[in-house]
């Protein structure tokens, strides 16, 4: 996949400012169940825009997106230059964007930079009926959030089309509350599909060229028979308003996101447990092969179902299940939607011949990383509350018989950046030393004792 490098500036969508945090946990829901749209409807890819009815689609859709307000109250330190310190003073802040209704008992689906360290969040229907929200859970990764509110009536909601069926220059409408303006819905095409924003592959979205600006986020992107095919997130912008592209997160991974989130209260995500990078002509004639697309395998994770199934390095996926693989964005687009223990066909390309491999995704908390000797692994919440930190990677066990001495400070310490790289996850984390040229690195670490050191190793 081509890097998109005209890009000028990245803008949440979101506006105003989000602080504080609360976290409420869910039990498992049954009762509550997300439609799906009928997969047997024509489509109207081929027609201008001329001769397309929007309005049944607008209609519909309008009534499902909601504007949500975040409130926060927060403490200052205040001085007094002549009698000394008077202590704290209280300072609110508001943020707004949209959300969309899933399902008629009031499940809520947002951005989670929308709602992110929210104190309070209040949601307000299309019919300015106003509800407290409560947060069931997030997925920062994907940013996404689900909201529940507990309204005295039905709820109209949208159906889930699935965003792997639509096409490029397929038309779509955005709808939400840029700017505090409701209910407003703007029209476009879709521009691209599995869009890399961060050029990691971890997120994957749907390029749109529908306007959509600050206070969109969160709002429902949708195809001409009303069906929600992505979340609106981000824009490509140069000020920060809408300059010609918006990018959404595609339906079908927003779906399995809030599902896993309704039944688990968390997101249940599976890997293949593989490292690489994406085929390119010249990255086809640097290692040898003729294959300029799917994604080359150039580690394989021990213990992951990958090397169980007996992928190796130098296979190229081309297709998982029935889905064509050009590139690292499509590659993670697809496993998004999938569990741990589920079972993907993988079709590789080996000594120039392809040939289909049954996977078995692992859990990605099972997964460790080794690196010159020094084995990683994700924190856990436990870790989180004890440094005070929202992300990182901790040092398992160390084998390089080198950094025996210093086994004390590091076995178990957090890893906070590696040469001033943030060490957001293990995904981050094996994604940036699988490229490192050397295996010096300078790591900026807090011990068990809560020391930060910053060390070479």
């Amino acid at each position: 996949m081509r890097k998109f490098g005209s890009l000028l500036l990245v803008s949440l969508l979101s506006g105003g400012v989000t602080l504080g945090a609360y976290k409420l946990f869910l039990e498992p829901n049954t009762a509550s169940k997300i439609t799906l749209a009928n997969p047997n409807y024509a489509k109207n890819v081929s027609l201008g825009a001329e001769n397309i009815d929007f309005t049944t689609a607008a209609e519909n859709t309008i009534h499902a997106v909601v504007h949500v307000k975040n409130k926060t109250v927060s403490k200052i330190p205040v001085m007094d230059f002549f009698y000394g310190y008077r202590g704290d003073r209280e300072q609110t802040q508001i943020g707004t964007g949209s959300g969309v209704i899933i399902t008629e008992d009031g499940y809520i689906v947002t951005n989670n930079h929308v709602i992110q360290d929210a104190t309070e969040l209040e949601v307000t229907l299309n019919n300015n009926k106003s509800y407290q929200a409560k947060l069931v859970g997030t997925d920062s990764k994907m940013d996404i959030a689900l909201l529940k509110i507990e309204a005295d009536e039905k709820l109209p909601y949208t159906v889930f089309g699935d965003s792997d069926e639509i096409k490029v220059g397929e038309w779509v409408l955005a709808v939400g509350n840029p700017y505090n303006l409701n209910s407003t819905v703007t029209a476009g095409i879709v521009s691209a599909k599995a869009r890399n924003l961060a050029n990691d592959g971890i997120q994957s979205f749907i390029q749109t060229d529908a306007a959509v600006n600050p206070g969109n986020s969160g709002g429902a992107l949708v195809n001409t028979r009303g069906e929600l095919i992505g979340i609106n997130t981000m824009i490509s912008s140069p000020t920060g308003s809408y300059a010609g592209y918006s990018f959404a997160v595609p339906s079908n991974i927003t779906r399995k996101i809030i599902e896993d989130l309704m039944q688990f209260g968390n997101v249940q995500r599976g890997v293949l447990g593989i490292e690489g990078g994406e085929m390119n002509s010249n990255y086809a004639k640097e290692i040898g092969v003729k294959e300029t697309q799917g994604f080359y395998i150039n580690k394989v994770t021990k213990n992951s179902g990958a090397e169980k199934a007996g992928l190796q390095k130098g296979d190229i996926i081309v297709q998982l299940d029935d889905k064509k693989i050009n590139g690292f964005a499509e590659l993670t687009a697809y496993i998004n939607t999938k569990r741990p223990n589920d079972v993907v066909q993988v079709r590789i390309v080996r000594d120039e011949k392809e040939k289909t491999i049954p996977v078995k995704l692992s859990k990605k908390e099972m997964l460790n990383y080794e690196f010159n000797g020094i084995e990683f692994e994700d924190i856990d919440a436990a870790d989180k509350k004890k440094f005070r930190i929202k992300e990182g990677v901790k040092i398992k066990t160390l084998s390089n018989p080198e950094y025996a001495e210093y086994s004390n400070l590091l076995n178990g310490a957090i890893v906070l950046s590696i040469d001033g790289q943030k060490a957001k996850d293990m995904e981050t984390v094996s994604s940036y030393l699988a490229k490192k040229e050397n295996q010096k690195a300078q790591y900026q670490i807090i011990t068990k004792n809560g020391q930060l050191y910053s060390i070479i190793m």
